[in-house]
C-alpha cells in the first residue's frame, strides 16, 4: 500500500482566540473568516480537531483514517507499536495580538492519570515578532511553591516570571512543568505532543464580552510545576545551508532547522513519519514521484515508507524538519 502514499498536506483547522489577530491570514495566507484567528492547526489527531487530506488521491480523508489504514507505513514500525492508531505530534502556527494566559503543561504521568491524554513537551520557533515583543518563559529568580502562592494570591506573580525579548529565528524548548507563556506581537510554529490538557493560572485579568473571566486551574497547577528547573529553555542551533542542522532532540521529537538554497536530498533513515515546515520561502518536494509545493506558512507530512526525498527551493528558504 505504501505506493499509493505521496507527501500529504492538510486542511488547516484556524482557532478563534480571545488574543488571537491577523498575522495567520495576512502573512500565512490562512482563508478564514473568523474575527482573531489565534491558532491554525496544521497537523492534528487531537479528538475533534483530526486533519483532513487537501491534496492528491486521499484528499478528503482524515489522519485518523489513514493511521488506521496505513498504519507503519505512515508513522513508522516503532512509532506505531507505541501510539498505534494516534498520531503523536501536533503541529501549530500561533499569532498572540495580547499575551496569552500564564500556562503550564503537566507530565505524561499526570496527564494520564487525570486527563487519560498525553503530557505536552512542546517547542517554540518564533517565525515575526514585533519589536519589544516578548516570551514568557520560567521565573526571573528562585522561587518556592510558598513563595508562588503568595505572589499569585496578590496578583503579583509576573514580578517573578522571566521575560525574553525575542526575533525572527529564536527557539525555545518548553518541557512540561515549566510556566510560560506567548506575549503579544509573537507569531510562532509549535511543535508539540499531542495533546491540548493545559493549566492556566493567570489570565491578566481578562474577561469575556459577557463579563466572565476564563477558568483558572490553580489547583492542578500547584503539584505539576518545576520550581527546580535549570533555564536550559533557549535553543542554539547552526545555520549551515543545505544540512540539516539540530535543533532539538527529546524523546518525544527531534527538530532540525534547514536552510535550502539549492536542491538537497534527505534520505529518510528513521522509523517515523518527516514533516516540514515551511518557514521561509517556498519549495517542491518530492517523493515516491509526487511533487508537492510547499510555501511560507504551509506543512507537510511525508510518511515513514517513503524513504527518499528531493527538496527543489523556487526561492532561499527555511524549513523545519521534525520527526519523532
Amino acid at each position: 500500500m505504501k505506493n499509493t502514499l505521496y507527501p500529504l498536506k492538510f486542511e488547516p483547522i484556524l482557532k478563534d482566540k480571545i488574543w488571537g489577530g491577523q498575522k495567520l491570514k495576512t502573512l500565512l495566507n490562512k482563508n478564514s473568516n473568523l474575527p482573531n484567528v489565534g491558532e491554525s492547526w496544521e497537523i492534528s489527531d487531537v479528538d475533534g480537531d483530526t486533519s483532513i487530506v487537501k491534496n492528491g488521491n486521499l484528499e478528503g480523508q482524515s489522519l485518523k483514517h489513514l493511521l488506521s489504514t496505513y498504519k507503519e507505513d505512515l508513522i513508522g514500525v516503532q512509532n506505531y507499536r507505541i501510539f498505534e492508531n494516534k498520531f503523536p505530534l501536533l503541529i501549530k502556527f500561533i499569532d498572540a495580538t495580547e499575551n496569552l494566559s500564564i500556562q503550564l503543561h503537566p507530565n505524561d504521568e499526570l496527564a494520564a492519570k487525570r486527563h487519560n491524554s498525553f503530557g505536552k513537551t512542546e517547542m517554540w520557533y518564533v517565525m515575526q515578532a514585533d519589536e519589544g515583543s516578548n516570551l514568557i518563559v520560567g521565573f526571573n529568580q528562585k522561587v518556592t511553591p510558598e513563595l508562588y502562592l503568595e505572589h499569585l494570591e496578590n496578583k503579583t506573580l509576573t514580578k517573578i516570571l522571566n521575560f525574553d525579548n525575542v526575533k525572527t529565528g529564536d527557539t525555545y524548548f518548553i518541557e512540561v512543568g515549566r510556566i510560560h507563556a506567548i506575549g503579544a506581537g509573537v507569531m510562532l510554529a509549535e511543535i508539540q505532543q499531542t495533546s491540548d490538557v493545559t493549566y492556566r493560572v493567570y489570565d491578566w485579568d481578562r474577561t469575556d464580552d459577557q463579563g466572565n473571566e476564563r477558568e483558572l486551574h490553580n489547583d492542578l497547577a500547584l503539584d505539576a510545576i518545576g520550581f527546580d528547573m535549570e533555564d536550559d529553555f533557549r535553543v542554539e542551533y547552526q545555520k549551515e545551508k543545505n544540512h540539516s542542522n539540530k535543533m532539538v532532540s527529546c524523546p518525544y521529537f527531534t527538530t532540525n532547522f534547514l536552510p535550502i538554497t539549492s536542491q538537497v536530498n534527505r534520505k529518510n533513515t528513521h522509523d517515523s513519519f518527516m514533516i516540514y515546515i515551511c518557514v521561509k520561502g517556498k519549495v517542491t518536494i518530492e517523493a515516491n514521484g509526487i511533487e508537492t509545493q510547499v510555501s511560507h506558512g504551509e506543512t507537510v507530512l511525508i510518511p515513514a515508507a517513503l524513504k527518499d526525498i528531493a527538496i527543489h527551493p523556487e526561492v532561499n528558504s527555511e524549513l523545519l524538519e521534525v520527526y519523532v
